[in-house]
Order: structure tokens, then sequence, then C-alpha cells
């Protein structure tokens, strides 16, 4: 009898990627794939379209980081689209245990990955039950839409074209991280009107700075870090909810717990 294989853990990240604030939520997804004998991959893909030390310095960090926490740890330096079709970067996907996604383009990052053999690869090892991890931008592509924040900011209205399709692994969710820092920037209206922008079926989350919201049975969610999260809707506004929370993803959209 064939035993399906549980997907991987999936974390959504505010910020604080790398950093030893973020060591209890690395911790547990390490302990979920193997502990001590889990590999970890580093994508600086975000960071694809910034000087060249700033890819190199992400890489180095998520290195360093998983390193200190006991994991076998390589970067995969897929910067821009043709590094996402290079067979050496697709050989080391294919033997991560834990793949995570640092900060600075979602754009660049959806561009990047959709549709080529690394992200086949990545999504193949998460439904293998390899974890996946993306902080800040990495984040905003997983989710089924994505956008760019500053064009919200200063009490802006959505605009229609405000929203453009990223990678899906977590298709019935939008993500906006540093949220704490966003809600100084954009009106409770706008956040409103932003969420009544999407389907029904589509949930807007706001992610605060050094939390995470974590999945490892692609059900319930938790809530973990240093502040909370918020779900954004689009009649009361902030919904927020505190480490330690748990949140259940359905087909329809996050229901509250």
């Amino acid at each position: 009898m064939n035993v399906q294989q549980q997907p991987g853990p999936i974390a959504l990240v505010g910020s604080g990627e790398y950093l030893p604030r973020m060591d209890q939520v690395d911790r547990l997804l390490l302990d979920r794939v193997g502990g001590a004998s889990a590999r970890v991959v580093v994508l600086p893909t975000a960071a694809g379209l910034e000087e060249p030390a700033s890819p190199r310095r992400w890489a180095q960090a998520g290195v360093a980081h998983f390193t200190r926490l006991g994991a076998d740890t390589e970067a995969a330096n897929i910067l821009v689209r043709q590094d996402a079709f290079d067979p050496r970067w697709l050989q080391l996907l294919e033997t991560a245990d834990l793949i995570y996604f640092s900060g600075g383009s979602p754009r660049h990052v959806i561009d990047t990955m959709q549709g080529s053999p690394a992200w086949e690869t990545i999504t193949a090892r998460h439904a293998a039950g390899a974890a996946l991890a993306g902080c800040s931008a990495g984040a905003m592509a997983f989710g089924g839409l994505s956008l760019q924040p500053r064009r919200l900011w200063n009490g802006a209205a959505p605009a229609d074209d405000i929203w453009y399709p990223a990678l899906g692994l977590v298709p019935n969710v939008v993500v906006l991280p540093h949220f704490d820092r966003w809600l100084s920037r954009m009106a409770d209206v706008t956040l409103r009107q932003l969420a009544a922008s999407l389907s029904e079926d589509v949930t807007l989350i706001g992610v605060d700075e050094d939390t995470a919201l974590v999945t490892f049975d692609d059900v319930t969610w938790q809530v973990l870090g240093r502040q909370s999260v918020s779900i954004i809707d689009p009649e009361v506004g902030q919904i927020r909810y505190t480490t330690g929370s748990q949140i259940v993803l359905r087909g329809e959209g996050l229901l509250r717990r």
C-alpha cells in the first residue's frame, strides 16, 4: 500500500531572517525536517537586482545562521531568471530539507521563479516533506497575489491594477510583511479597501516584524515570534492574533480560531 507523503512546513516571516531572534522558529522548522541531519538551501533571489554585495551578504548570512543552528547549509545563487534553469542549482535544491527565501523585491522573486525548473524542484521538494520559508519579499511571493506596497503609502487608495499574480504556494493568502511598520504609513481605510479589492476566498494577512505564521500540517497555522499577525477584514479592519495563537486555513480562506 502506498503511503501519501505529507507536504512540509511553510513559514511566512515578517522580518528578521537569519537573526538570533528568529532562532525559535528556525529550530522548529529544522526539527520537523531532520534536525542536525537537515540540509538547508538559502536563496538570496529577492536581492538579485541590487548591488552584487547585497545578495552575497544575504547568502553569507543565511549560511552562517543555519550552520550555527547545526545544519548543513549552502546558498543557491539564483539571482536572475536564467539561473533558475542552471543544473548546478537544481541539483542543490533536489537535496534540500529546508529552503529559505530572504528579503528584497517580491516581484523579482516571482519573475525569476515562475514556471522555472528551480520552482518546480522547490515545490516538488515541499510536496515530499521539505520546509519552505519566505521572509518579507519571500513571504509576499508565496501568496496567490502580491503588490508593490509603496504605491499605497501616504493614504493612496488601491488601484485596479495593484495586484499581480504571485507563485501561489499559499494561493488563498496575500501577505503584508513588516506589518507593524506598514501601520504607520497606511491608513486603516486603505487597509480595508485593500482587503475589499480581493475576492472573498482570499485573505489579507499582516505579519509583524520578528514574527512568523507557520503551518506544519497545511491546515492549522501558528503565530510564532515576538509580535502579532493580523487578518484584515474589509468591514472591521484589523483582527490581531498574538504569538501562540492558531489560525485555520481552508480552501475558502483563513478561518480564525
